[in-house]
């Protein structure tokens, strides 16, 4: 019995090492504590970033709102939605924007195996820098949630994993432009990098429409605070 309490608790305690870095989004410690950045490292501007495309309705909704306010942002792409919407990476691109990783497949790193997770960075690597033209050297898992190995993975591959200081919870059916503004500027400083989405692919139906809406009266608040717009590399 005793031989099974000790093998019990090894797995339980492997377990917590492989699943430690999924915290992070909301554990500040444990982002600091793995190096994990939640904020620039140079804190002179504000970075806006959007996760889950490129889409073929949110992803130009969101340039567009970008244009009219002049704010550079940074767009973690999703290796799937990439391979629907090749061209739009590349336009992100052109429209002076940076292009980050945000995994091949949006699924959680916790649930996957290490040649899984090995296989979905390798492949949203080439998609990406393919149809973007240039290197994404930023990473962002989805759903925020790392596992131990991926983590190691994506630092062994050059890239630099990124999480989030602000976010707009654009995401759910229930948020409102106004509501999405508010999270995001709630509190907010030079320095932050707020999250936000670009797709509804992995969200509310429509949710991107709201996030479009919502850009101008978060750019009051940058506005109004003295920072510049920045990518998440500009200020690295």
């Amino acid at each position: 019995m005793r031989a099974g309490i000790v093998a019990a608790a090894g797995a339980v305690g492997a377990a917590s090492v492989w699943s430690v870095p999924a915290a992070a989004p909301v554990v500040p410690f444990v982002a600091r504590a793995l190096r994990i950045p939640t904020r620039l490292a140079e804190r002179r501007g504000v970075a806006l970033t959007f996760d889950d495309g490129p889409d073929a309705k949110g992803t130009p909704a969101v340039l567009e709102q970008l244009e009219r306010i002049g704010a550079t942002a940074t767009f973690f792409l999703v290796g799937e939605q990439v391979e629907r919407n090749p061209s739009l990476a590349a336009e992100i691109v052109a429209a002076g924007h940076e292009v980050a990783l945000h995994g091949n497949r949006h699924r959680l790193h916790v649930l996957r195996s290490p040649h899984a997770l090995a296989e979905d960075l390798r492949r949203a690597i080439a998609t990406v820098e393919d149809a973007a033209g240039t290197e994404a050297t930023a990473y962002r898992p989805p759903f925020g949630v790392f596992s131990r190995v991926s983590l190691d993975g994506v630092r062994r591959s050059g890239r630099r994993p990124v999480l989030w200081s602000r976010w707009g919870c654009d995401w759910r059916a229930s948020a409102t432009p106004d509501s999405i503004a508010q999270r995001s500027s709630m509190k907010l400083v030079a320095g932050d990098i707020v999250l936000l989405h670009d797709s509804d692919r992995y969200s509310a139906e429509g949710s991107w429409r709201k996030t479009a809406a919502a850009l101008p009266l978060i750019a009051e608040s940058v506005v109004t605070l003295g920072a510049p717009f920045v990518s998440v590399t500009q200020a690295a």
